[in-house]
């Protein structure tokens, strides 16, 4: 069977053929040549049979001409084909703005945003054939796979789920300080910025953690001009301590752009936000411009997901390319177009208050009414009392026949005992990889002006970039010569230290979003030593009161933890020092007593003192 070439690679070859010379064929035994005339523009020329079927069905394709070169390529043509009116290339559409519909074309542009909260993209429309037939593919697909019973019947049953919805936002809604800011704001451009922030710092963070957070941050810089003209060191130590660091980066980046090159001014469209801020993903586009510009555009994070999966009964894996489409249609579809943003808001709202992972309270729903999920509790609560099989409803997608890819799979029968939270399926996660590193905490006791720790800045690249943090090793999976290692690394910053001062203190686990990072904590204290007052480049002695408001992450606070609570004088029996304490200690790992031999010093019996050493 010969492959089918689409229309769109057809023009791809011709267009890269017009600077080569080439010329491609189109049907049989005649077509166009594509070439280079003298004033830079493609000529066009029939070959092979002449002016006959094969040429005029080649010019027939003129919709792949772009519209600019139409009147270029008139004079091309051979006696019997008229060129019509220029039309639309398949180029031109894709960069053509879409129009406002349920379904969304665009293909997933990540990142991370992120690290966007958990966000779900659509997948692409293949740009290949024309409009009408990919509405008309897709939506013969959407019937196979599909089943009405996951869709909303009629205009009638939206109304009533936006308008309970809304009401039930207007009565119940949060007092959140970034709401606050966005109803109160005129200025257009700050209010968007309000949301930014907000919104970048909520991806994967609770809101009672990002309350403080995002308090100080607009106390700090309250315009995108204040943010742009802060230093990244600023902003890193503002956002230690809220975790996935590289979104405090990308905002500032992004205050930058929009003050540098856009005039100071926010864009107003999902589109162009996704398109022209770094770190802005579809979900954070779509949040911005609903709330901030009234955009009557849907969001999906991980709050909504869980909301449309039980409303509509989608029970099948919510990452997978079909369910995610699904899920940003009917977003789209449901989003109220004079209150976009209250509905937006609502919808999330409703996901991290009442429609709950665990636990959630359906009996508060304003739209249980409209839910599936609870409509099939009902069903297999009446089926076990009155001990007879569960028979689909009439109303019910029969999740057996295998037609429909929005239900279960048969690998996951209903829990009687999760209820509505057998929605939505729990995807698979890889758990994260393991690693290990040896730190140090070195301190200077007798410093002038107090005592005083080492950092380090880690590179401005990769984990936890351009943060501090106590000089470290990476561990290799043998765990020799460690010790060695680290105390090279620290002479390295400060010269020479003596050896058996090198205490190990315990282990500390820490876990990022990939990474499952356990840490060797060792201390070393420069007694009886002439305090260092200056440090090379790249390090830094800072006291006490200093560590705790640096750019540090939350895994060397635990860190230094660890190492005042072993400090004398340290108050044992304390709730921090327990957890501390008992944390590290908690299942070692295979060969870990030995390890822990190995790393502690072994001082002999005729070894001489400390002092004497230092001395």
């Amino acid at each position: 069977m010969t492959p089918r070439v689409s229309r769109l690679s057809w023009w791809m070859r011709s267009t890269s053929a017009w600077f080569l010379g080439a010329t491609p064929s189109v049907g049989d035994g005649g077509g166009i040549s594509l070439s280079e005339s003298p004033t830079g523009w493609p000529s066009v020329q029939p070959y092979g049979s002449g002016p006959g079927e094969s040429a005029r069905r080649a010019l027939r394709a003129y919709w792949l001409v772009p519209s600019g070169l139409a009147p270029r390529l008139a004079g091309a043509t051979p006696p019997g084909v008229r060129l019509g009116p220029p039309r639309e290339t398949a180029r031109e559409a894709i960069m053509r703005k879409p129009r406002p519909t349920g379904r969304s074309h665009r293909k997933k542009a990540s990142r991370q945003e992120g690290g966007d909260k958990c966000v779900l993209n659509s997948s692409q429309a293949k740009p290949s054939v024309p409009d009408g037939l990919v509405r008309q593919q897709k939506k013969v697909v959407l019937q196979a796979s599909v089943s009405p019973y996951h869709l909303f019947k009629d205009t009638a049953e939206i109304t009533a789920f936006r308008g309970s919805l809304l009401s039930w936002y207007d009565r119940e809604k949060r007092d959140l300080p970034w709401r606050r800011l966005a109803e109160g704001e005129v200025d257009l451009d700050r209010r968007a910025y309000a949301v930014w922030v907000s919104e970048i710092m909520l991806q994967q963070t609770q809101v009672a953690t990002v309350i403080d957070y995002y308090t100080q941050w607009m106390q700090k810089w309250p315009t995108l001009q204040d943010l742009a003209s802060a230093s990244l060191e600023e902003v890193n130590q503002l956002w230690a301590g809220l975790g996935y660091y590289s979104r405090g980066r990308r905002l500032q980046e992004g205050a930058r752009k929009v003050v540098e090159e856009l005039g100071g001014h926010m864009p107003h469209t999902a589109e162009t936000l996704q398109q022209l801020l770094p770190g802005v993903g579809r979900y954070t586009a779509g949040a911005i411009a609903s709330i901030a510009f009234g955009q009557a555009t849907g969001v999906v994070d991980g709050n909504v997901v869980r909301v449309l999966c039980r409303v509509r009964a989608i029970g099948a894996d919510p990452s997978s390319t079909l369910v995610s489409q699904q899920l940003w249609s009917l977003a789209q579809l449901l989003v109220d177009p004079v209150r976009p943003g209250d509905f937006n808001q609502a919808a999330m709202e409703l996901g991290a208050t009442v429609c709950t992972p665990q636990r959630p309270l359906c009996s508060q729903c304003p739209v249980q009414s409209l839910c599936r999920a609870r409509q099939r509790v009902k069903r297999e609560q009446l089926s076990a009392s009155q001990s007879l099989p569960h028979s689909p409803d009439v109303e019910e997608c029969a999740p057996n026949t295998g037609q429909c890819q929005l239900c279960p799979p048969p690998t996951k029968p209903w829990d009687q005992t999760l209820g509505v939270a057998n929605f939505p399926r729990k995807a698979s996660r890889r758990p994260p990889r393991e690693e290990c590193s040896a730190t140090c905490v070195l301190e200077q006791p007798g410093a002038l002006g107090g005592s005083r720790l080492l950092l380090v800045q880690r590179p401005s690249s990769g984990l936890l970039a351009g943060l501090w943090e106590f000089p470290s090793v990476t561990m290799e999976s043998s765990g020799q010569c460690q010790h060695e290692a680290l105390l090279q690394e620290l002479q390295s910053w400060v010269g020479p230290l003596p050896a058996t001062r090198l205490k190990h203190l315990g282990e500390v686990v820490h876990t990022f979003s990939h990474i499952k990072l356990t840490y060797q904590v060792y201390g070393l204290a420069l007694e009886g030593q002439i305090p260092v007052t200056t440090a090379p480049p790249g390090a830094r002695w800072l006291t006490r009161e200093e560590f705790h408001t640096a750019a540090v992450s939350t895994a060397m606070k635990k860190v230094f933890q660890m190492y005042e609570g072993q400090q004398p004088g340290a108050c044992k029996g304390s709730k921090r020092s327990q957890v501390s304490i008992s944390s590290s200690r908690k299942k070692p790992s295979p060969g870990q007593q030995v390890l822990d031999h190995f790393f502690r010093p072994h001082v002999p019996t005729d070894a001489p003192s400390l002092n004497s050493v230092a001395q």
